[in-house]
């Protein structure tokens, strides 16, 4: 099957007619969807299909027992109301990647796999890369049985109305152990490519990024006979932090942004009692991203105390600079090297992966296809089909120099 005819079977599922988006959220009837592509993908071409303790899917061509696998892949999930091609290009390419090298003749020495990761946007439970972080152990069990989506449905309950067992969650060294490679291949969420002209591009690390609660906590009153000198409005505060994140940002060369904002009692003639904001920010380096979180923060509290309003910040995510393995590095470029008309440029992103959360337990690196709008976790996401064709024939090149050799 064509990379075409696999995006083709995958692209209506769980898009949304009204947005032109997507809503794949973890353990849903559109999640179970593309988990049953998956499995088709892989039972079509005579894989070993296989679901882990966390639910991430695997499909192997060789036996995984006898170690030192290569495995490519990424997720299927989405943000709300977000493109076709973060996560699944990924999926897509790697089944696409294994049928060159099939047709190539290539013999493998090392296991091939395959991977869909679960919940690796966060968008229902809030945390990022969950599959992941659980088989690596960066998320205790604990920890996962404590995720609870906006209605109050914990992440056990949510996997196991979906059929899975949420006893078996937890670390997986066994299975991480049977892996010397994972190099998973992405839409670029950037305009570096683009710039440079380049199709594919090879990832240096990923900037330290995490997630921070601002809580506002105020007074409700009547909108409309509430004196504007007698109000504790948590809005105001919060109005003016979104804006102070904006320059703390743009003096540090970072980026900083309030994407979601939930508000109480929400009522449009009621000053809400509470202003609840997260804060996403990320920057090249760490120094310079505890300045502008810092700083926020600080902004934040003085505006608070200015409008009588209480504040609470929680930071409910982090991950640090990862680097990725300098020796896999160095080898996709002398691969992808070797074809003289090809550049492949080395560049940094500010974008989490599951192949970050790997890199602190087996070699990771990762493929970028070029992104002509920079645009991503928006309908308007895309990539061209000639650069969707490279990024197939660049991670065939490398799973066979990886694999075959």
């Amino acid at each position: 099957m064509s990379f075409h005819s696999m995006w083709a079977e995958l692209l209506p599922v769980g898009r949304s007619s009204a947005s032109g988006g997507y809503r794949r959220y973890a353990w849903t009837g559109a999640d179970a969807d593309c988990r049953a592509w998956f499995r088709e993908q892989a039972e079509a071409r005579d894989l070993t299909y296989e679901t882990d303790r966390n639910g991430n899917q695997w499909a192997w061509l060789g036996d995984p027992a006898a170690g030192n696998a290569v495995v490519t892949g990424s997720h299927l999930d989405s943000v709300p109301d977000g493109g076709a091609f973060d996560g699944p290009l990924g999926v897509v390419s790697a089944f696409a990647a294994l049928d060159e090298l099939r047709g190539r003749g290539a013999r493998l020495t090392r296991p091939l796999g395959i991977v869909n990761f679960g919940d690796e946007e966060g968008a229902r439970f809030g945390l990022a890369c969950v599959g992941s972080r659980l088989t690596s152990g960066a998320l205790t069990v604990e920890q996962a049985h404590r995720l609870t989506d906006g209605d109050g449905i914990t992440l056990p309950r949510a996997m196991e109305t979906a059929g899975y067992d949420p006893d078996t969650l937890g670390p997986d060294p066994e299975r991480l152990a049977r892996i010397g490679a994972f190099v998973e291949l992405h839409v670029e969420q950037g305009r570096a490519l683009d710039l440079t002209g380049d199709r594919v591009g090879i990832a240096s690390a990923i900037w330290p990024h995490g997630r921070w609660r601002f809580d506002f906590r105020g007074e409700a009153n009547h909108a409309g006979t509430t004196r504007l000198a007698d109000r504790h409005d948590p809005m105001l505060p919060y109005a003016e932090t979104v804006l102070a994140a904006r320059r703390e940002a743009e003096l540090a060369g970072a980026v900083a942004t309030f994407g979601k904002i939930g508000v109480e009692p929400n009522g449009v003639n009621a000053i809400p009692s509470l202003v609840r904001g997260w804060l996403d920010s990320r920057a090249a380096d760490q120094a310079r991203l505890d300045t502008v979180v810092t700083g926020i923060e600080k902004a934040a509290r003085e505006y608070a105390a200015a409008h009588g309003v209480d504040l609470d910040v929680v930071r409910e995510s982090f991950t640090p600079v990862v680097d990725f393995d300098h020796a896999l590095r160095d080898e996709l470029a002398r691969i992808l090297g070797t074809e003289k008309e090809l550049r492949v440029p080395v560049l940094g992103t500010g974008a989490g992966h599951d192949a970050g959360i790997l890199s602190e337990s087996i070699p990771t690196a990762m493929l970028f296809v070029r992104n002509p709008t920079g645009v991503s976790h928006s309908p308007a996401e895309y990539a061209a089909e000639d650069d969707c064709a490279a990024g197939v024939s660049a991670l065939a090149d490398v799973l066979e120099g990886l694999a075959c050799t």
